[in-house]
C-alpha cells in the first residue's frame, strides 16, 4: 500500500475525469491520499474529496494565495479548523510556508500568515504541511520559535544541513516526481542518503510530474499537457527504491509508516 502524502486532487486539471484518477490510483496501489488545502475557497472541495474517497485532507493558506485569501482569510481558517476539530480526516494544517521564488506574492503578509497559521497548528495540536520554496532557512526559524507536532517538509529541495534541521525538528521530507531526472543532483542525493525514516513519498498532482511525463516549453506551447496523477507514485517510488538499493515492499512499508508518523491522524483517518 502507498500513501501519497501530497495530492491537490480538488485541482481544476482532474474536473473533467476526478473518479478515474482516484480508480487509476487504487489500481496502482495507493490506497491513501492527503489533500492540503490552498486557500479558504477550497476548504470545503478537499474536505468532500476526503469524505466521499476515504481519504484525508489538510486546512491552510498557501504562500501564494495569501492575497487572494483576503483581509478575512485567517479568520476563515480558524473557524474551520474549530468547526472540524472532531473530524478524523483532518490531519494537518496545510498547505502553509514561504515562497521566495515568486517575486510578486506579498512576502511580507506571507510570513505573518506563516507564524499565524503555526500558532493555530499549535491551538489545535496539529502537524503541519510545508511549502518550502528557496525558504528552508525562513521556515526553519520560526519553527524554532514556535514548535509544532511534526509534520511533512513538502517537496523538499534544500541543503543537507537544512534537511537535517527540520528532521531535528519532527518533520518527515517529501519526495516526489523530482527525483526521476537524472539531473537533479542534490534532491537525488539526499532520496538515497538521508536516514530512510526521514523520507515519505509524495506526488504533488498534478503538479511536479516525473520524467516520463514531462513536457518542453516548446511542448507545452504546442499544446501538449503533462498532468501529474496519484496513480505514478508507485513508479517513482520505483526511482527511490533504485537509488537506495531495497525492494519496492520495503520500501512501501517505511515510508507508509514514516507517513503515519508525520501525520498521526492518517491512523484513524
Amino acid at each position: 500500500m502507498w500513501i501519497d502524502t501530497h495530492c491537490h486532487l480538488d485541482a481544476p486539471e482532474f474536473t473533467p475525469d476526478r473518479d478515474a484518477v482516484v480508480a487509476r490510483a487504487r489500481q496502482a496501489g495507493v490506497a491513501r491520499m492527503v489533500l492540503p488545502a490552498v486557500e479558504p475557497d477550497n476548504f470545503a472541495a478537499v474536505r468532500e474529496l476526503a469524505h466521499v474517497h476515504g481519504f484525508a485532507y489538510a486546512l491552510g493558506i498557501h504562500p501564494l494565495y495569501v492575497v487572494r485569501a483576503g483581509a478575512d482569510g485567517l479568520a476563515k481558517l480558524e473557524a474551520e479548523l474549530e468547526a472540524r476539530r472532531g473530524d478524523p480526516r483532518l490531519v494537518a494544517v496545510g498547505e502553509i510556508g514561504l515562497d521566495h521564488f515568486v517575486p510578486d506574492p506579498d512576502h511580507a503578509l506571507q510570513q505573518r500568515l506563516y507564524v499565524e497559521q503555526l500558532r493555530l497548528a499549535r491551538r489545535f495540536e496539529l502537524p503541519v504541511i510545508l511549502h518550502v520554496r528557496r525558504s528552508a532557512d525562513a521556515l526553519l526559524r520560526e519553527l524554532r520559535r514556535l514548535p509544532v507536532a511534526g509534520g511533512i517538509a513538502h517537496a523538499f529541495n534544500g541543503s543537507r544541513q537544512q534537511a537535517e534541521a527540520f528532521v531535528a525538528l519532527g518533520l518527515k521530507l517529501g519526495f516526489g516526481g523530482a527525483l526521476t531526472f537524472e539531473r537533479a543532483l542534490q534532491i537525488r542525493a539526499h532520496a538515497a542518503e538521508l536516514p530512510l525514516a526521514a523520507i515519505v513519498l509524495e506526488t504533488d498532482a498534478p503538479d511536479i510530474p516525473p520524467h516520463w511525463l514531462y513536457r518542453t516549453a516548446a511542448q507545452r506551447a504546442a499544446g501538449e499537457r503533462s498532468r501529474n496523477e496519484p496513480a505514478e507514485l508507485p513508479r517513482i517510488a520505483a526511482a527511490l527504491a533504485a537509488l537506495r538499493g531495497m525492494t519496492l515492499a520495503e520500501l512501501a512499508e517505511a515510508t507508509g509508516a514514516n507517513a503515519r508518523a508525520a501525520l498521526p491522524g492518517l491512523a484513524h483517518a
